[in-house]
C-alpha cells in the first residue's frame, strides 16, 4: 500500500478528477513524486465504481485496489442483504478480499476473523476499515486452507467467497475449480461451526449444486433484475428439500420464498393465449427454476410449456416481478409508425438485439414488444408495463 496516496492534496486531486477519461490520463506523466499515474488512475478508477456499487467506501483517506478486486467484490446491497440474515457473536470471513461483506457481517459480531493471502490487498483492507471505525476485526495473513489447518477455534457463522479465477485470470465456476475447493474443506467446515455460508457464482447450476454439496438455504440474489450471487447454506446432513430465496434488491418487488420439492410437486399450469396481463418473473425466480408454482401462487396461466411469461385477465399485485398490460395481440412491428419499444423475447428464433437490429427499434421505457412461443405457433405482443406492481 503506498501511503503517499493519503497526503491531503492526492486525495484533492483524485476527487477532482473523477470525470477524467482514464486512458489519456495513464499516458500523462504523474504530477506528485511518489505516486505514478497508474496508482492515481487506480484510485479515481475505485472511487468511480464505489459511487455506484458501495457508495459507504466514498470517505475521505479510503483506498482502493486494482481493479480486478473491485470486480470481484460484492456490492453494498448485497452485502447488507447478507447481513439480513447471517449473523453471530464471533464470524469468520475465509477469503476476505476486499471486505465488503465482512464489513457488514461483522457489524453485529463481538469479535470477526478476516483471512486474506493477499498481503498488499489485506493492508488496504485493513487501513479501510479503521478509516471507517471497524474494530473488531482480527487480519490474518495466510489461505483459507492453512487457517483451517491451523485453527482451534469454534465460530459461531463462517463465511467464504472462493475465487472463481485461475492462475490466468480466466474464469470458473464449478465447485472443484474453486480456490479454495470447496469440495476439499467442506467437512473441515462443519467443524469449526454449525453456520456455513458460501457465496457462488450466478451461473452455477442449481441441480448440479445439489448434487455436489448438502444445503439447506439458497438465496439467489439479484440487483436491478440481473443474478449477481448465489448464496448456500450448507447442511451437516443430507438435504433434499432446502429453502430457496429469491429477491431483487434495489426494486420495489417483493420476495419469493419456497421449498425445493415444492416446486418438483407442484401441479403443471394451464396453458393458453394472452389475455388483458402479461406476468414476467424477475431474473432470480427464473433462476431458481420456480416456473410451476409461480403460476400457482399468483393463479396464472402460462403461454407455451417453454415460454416463462404468465398470463392473466387481470392485474394482481405483489407478483415478483414486472406485469404488462396487453395492447395488441398480434402487433406486426414492420407496418407501424412507432419505433420505440423494449424487446422481450421468450423461446423466440431471435433474440432481442437481433430483433431490435431487424426492425430499427429504439429503446423504450413504458412501451414493450413480447417475441414469444405461445401454443398457436410465433407472435409478437404489444404491451405497457403496468407501474407500481
Amino acid at each position: 500500500m503506498n501511503s503517499n496516496i493519503l497526503s491531503p492534496e492526492i486525495q484533492k486531486f483524485i476527487t477532482a478528477n473523477l470525470n477524467v477519461d482514464l486512458q489519456k490520463f495513464l499516458l500523462k506523466k504523474s504530477l506528485f513524486s511518489g505516486v505514478s499515474s497508474l496508482e492515481l488512475a487506480q484510485q479515481i478508477l475505485g472511487r468511480q465504481i464505489a459511487q455506484k456499487k458501495f457508495p459507504f467506501m466514498l470517505a475521505e483517506n479510503i483506498i482502493f485496489p486494482p481493479h480486478l478486486n473491485l470486480e470481484q467484490a460484492s456490492s453494498e446491497a448485497a452485502a447488507r442483504y447478507k447481513q439480513s440474515f447471517i449473523s453471530g457473536k464471533n464470524g469468520i470471513d475465509l477469503t476476505g478480499g476486499m471486505g465488503i461483506d465482512s464489513f457488514f457481517l461483522s457489524q453485529n459480531a463481538e469479535s470477526y476473523y478476516f483471512t486474506e493471502p493477499d498481503e498488499q490487498l489485506l493492508e488496504i483492507t485493513r487501513h479501510n476499515f479503521s478509516v471507517l471505525g471497524r474494530k473488531n476485526i482480527i487480519f490474518l495473513n495466510q489461505t483459507a486452507e492453512n487457517f483451517l489447518e491451523q485453527n482451534r477455534h469454534q465460530f459461531d457463522f463462517v463465511f467464504l467467497d472462493p475465487s472463481r479465477r485461475d492462475k490466468n485470470q480466466n474464469k470458473k465456476f464449478f465447485l472443484n475449480d474453486l480456490s479454495p475447493n470447496l469440495l476439499e474443506i467442506e467437512n473441515r467446515l462443519h467443524e469449526i461451526s454449525k453456520q456455513v455460508f458460501v457465496k457462488l457464482s450466478p451461473l452455477l447450476d442449481l441441480q448440479h449444486l445439489m448434487r455436489q454439496v448438502k444445503v439447506s438455504e439458497i438465496h439467489i440474489v439479484s440487483i436491478k433484475n440481473e443474478v449477481k450471487e448465489i448464496i448456500v447454506k450448507l447442511s451437516k446432513i443430507s438435504n433434499e428439500n432446502p429453502v430457496v430465496q429469491c429477491v431483487n434488491l434495489e426494486t420495489s418487488q417483493p420476495d419469493f420464498s419456497f421449498s425445493w420439492q415444492d416446486e418438483k410437486n407442484a401441479e403443471n399450469p394451464q396453458y393458453r393465449e394472452p389475455q388483458s396481463f402479461l406476468f414476467l418473473p424477475n431474473s432470480s425466480v427464473l433462476k431458481a427454476g420456480a416456473f410451476k408454482l409461480t403460476a400457482q401462487k399468483f393463479g396464472l396461466k402460462k403461454l407455451h410449456p417453454s415460454t416463462h411469461v404468465y398470463t392473466s385477465d387481470k392485474a394482481i399485485k405483489g407478483f415478483c416481478g414486472r406485469v404488462f398490460e396487453v395492447i395488441e395481440e398480434n402487433f406486426n412491428p414492420k407496418k407501424s409508425m412507432q419505433k420505440n419499444f423494449s424487446i422481450i423475447s421468450r423461446n423466440y428464433p431471435m433474440k432481442a438485439e437481433e430483433i431490435k437490429k431487424k426492425y430499427c427499434l429504439a429503446e423504450s421505457e413504458n412501451d414493450y414488444l413480447f417475441f414469444v412461443k405461445t401454443l398457436k405457433g410465433l407472435r409478437c405482443i404489444s404491451a405497457k408495463i403496468v407501474p407500481d406492481f
